[in-house]
């Protein structure tokens, strides 16, 4: 009888479901990139597919649909791996992986395909990008280069049949934050020599690509700008919504509250944001209060400001000295480096002006990461309206886009031996509050002698903090635009042009400002807390070494990797401040 139970047992188990192995991390990592790579062919091309040197995205409705179930099927496999149970640079993976995952997801739920611009330019401005990073050192290379000039048009009735479909379903941009626009779409209408497509080929002896590349741009390329500055005239700008909080999108109170945790990567809701940045602006208007006193100014904060704004001293005369002066502080910074880091990257940066043809509508400087191992990075500086970009801000701006902030950590983390998902990622959250955070450092580093310069320090960081405020304002508390540039306007020294500037980021881009404050707040919250735990163990270059090893993390996921670090550190064994 045991043995006919026996085998009745064994031929039911033969005849039922087998269970599904629990996915497996590094699986999914190798098909979420796999099929990043898939459909990004400009990245494609710069990790070894010489296949995709030749194509560009593809944004029909079936590709896009199609990739989203793909990505969602991977998210549904992410959820169900349990992060007890892997070691800390799997939980680390995972993390980075559901974040990034869930990140598509969402946008392609909320359709942000249908939104390719926003307040400093859009699609049009950011595709000669390919152009600019081209090596036409190879036959092929340069067939392929035609190849992909070929696709432009293609490119470019995509991403308006996109956006007649916003305009139909109400996901547009602000009308006020498109100003300048048409002048900028216009400034890519030039004789076919003269374009930025041209540019790679105009250095080959190669007459017969050339000659075919000035057919393709003169034939193909300028009319679809010519078309689409039409279309962004006539159609476009005329029906762009007059409101300007996220919360009046379809489904915008889910939308901006998704944003919100997207870019804190942090459970924070509206109103605990908004508390936050009120509380950060009272701190640091103390702290302004204070330079001011300094230096003796017989005046108001706001006649203070007035006098930042408007001094001569204050401001450049030339391109080139703004730039020198840049270039002069980033070599300071350099130098600054091994007292506070241990590990550098091999990796180095140039400076450079932020191109004519976006500067109007651009920030006041950003990072530009290496496009390759054998390229650098590269420090934007914008040398439009000089009179608008005080030298007293240009410290703090260094050591954020440059170094230690930007082009150290993003350098650090691409030469990390970490999979590529989490190598060539990057989240504001931690990258911006690292900016920040390095600002800051400068303190220690003997930076903002001048007080000037640390009122310069203090204008940014209040900056940041007031990002909390006026993003949650505009987007989910009724705030009017007026209102937030009057808000930031009265608490910082930044330049009414760059005021104004910013407040159109904020409104055209949801969310991504809070970022920064949140994420300094949390580092120095980390850095405090290891102080105090290490006592007079604390090393400040083994610490930032801990911070930065891991590259880009959510904010709860860099908790848990830094508490696991403090965790292993000698002086916690031993009782450390008893």
């Amino acid at each position: 009888m045991i043995f006919r139970l026996l085998a009745l047992v064994l031929l039911l188990s033969a005849c039922a479901t087998p269970t599904p192995p629990s996915p497996d991390v590094q699986s999914l990592m190798d098909q979420a990139w796999q099929l990043r790579l898939d459909y990004d062919p400009l990245l494609a091309e710069r990790f070894g597919r010489p296949e995709a040197a030749a194509q560009l995205p593809d944004l029909s409705p079936e590709t896009l649909a199609h990739k989203h179930q793909q990505e969602l099927a991977l998210l549904e496999q992410a959820k169900q791996i349990e992060a007890s149970s892997l070691n800390s640079q799997e939980q680390a993976d995972l993390a980075m992986l559901r974040y990034q995952l869930q990140n598509r997801v969402d946008r392609y739920r909320f359709a942000a395909y249908t939104m390719p611009l926003d307040a400093e330019a859009g699609f049009y401005a950011y595709l000669p990008g390919f152009a600019r990073t081209a090596r036409l050192d190879s036959d092929a290379k340069t067939q392929a280069y035609l190849q992909r000039l070929a696709a432009v048009p293609r490119y470019f009735d995509q991403q308006i049949a996109w956006m007649r479909q916003g305009m139909a379903s109400g996901h547009t941009l602000p009308r006020v934050v498109l100003s300048g626009t048409a002048d900028s779409i216009a400034a890519y209408i030039t004789e076919p020599e003269q374009s930025p497509f041209y540019q790679p080929l105009a250095a080959l002896d190669d007459s017969e690509a050339q000659q075919q590349g000035l057919a393709l741009i003169r034939d193909g390329i300028l009319p679809s700008y010519q078309a689409f500055h039409r279309f962004f005239v006539e159609e476009y700008y005329p029906a762009a919504r007059t409101s300007i909080a996220a919360v009046e999108l379809p489904d915008g109170e889910a939308f901006y509250a998704n944003r919100v945790r997207h870019f804190t990567t942090l459970s924070m809701s509206v109103d605990e944001v908004h508390a936050l940045g009120l509380q950060e602006v009272a701190r640091i208007r103390a702290e302004m209060e204070a330079v001011i006193q300094q230096v003796e100014f017989d005046g108001s904060f706001a006649e203070f400001l007035h006098f930042l704004r408007t001094d001569p001293q204050f401001y450049a005369k030339t391109p080139r000295e703004l730039l020198q002066y840049a270039s002069f502080l980033a070599k300071q910074a350099d130098a600054s480096l091994p007292q506070f880091f241990a590990t550098l990257p091999r990796t180095p940066y140039g400076i450079k002006p932020v191109p004519a043809a976006i500067a109007p509508k651009y920030t006041t400087g950003r990072y530009a990461s290496a496009a390759a191992d054998d390229q650098p990075g590269y420090y934007w500086v914008n040398t439009y309206a000089l009179d608008k970009r005080p030298l007293y801000e240009m410290e703090a701006l260094t050591l954020h886009e440059a170094v230690p902030g930007h082009h150290l950590q993003i350098a650090l983390s691409q030469e990390q031996a970490m999979h590529p998902l989490r190598r060539f990622s990057y989240i504001s959250a931690f990258g911006e509050g690292w900016g920040l955070y390095a600002e800051k450092l400068g303190l220690e580093a003997g930076f903002y002698q001048d007080p000037y310069s640390n009122f310069g320090r203090l204008t940014y960081e209040m900056w940041r903090a007031c990002r909390l405020v006026v993003d949650t304002g505009m987007h989910a508390k009724g705030w009017s635009r007026e209102q937030a540039v009057a808000f930031l306007a009265d608490n910082t020294a930044l330049s009414l042009h760059n005021v104004g500037t910013e407040i159109d980021r904020y409104i055209g881009w949801p969310g991504q400002a809070l970022s920064y404050k949140i994420g300094e707040l949390t580092l120095w919250r980390l850095r405090h807390q290891a102080e105090e735990t290490l006592g007079d163990d604390f090393d400040i270059r083994h610490f930032h070494d801990a911070l930065l090893t891991n590259g880009s993390l959510p904010l709860t996921e860099l908790e848990q990797q830094m508490g696991q670090w403090l965790e292993q550190q000698p002086r916690v064994e031993t009782g450390a401040n008893q």
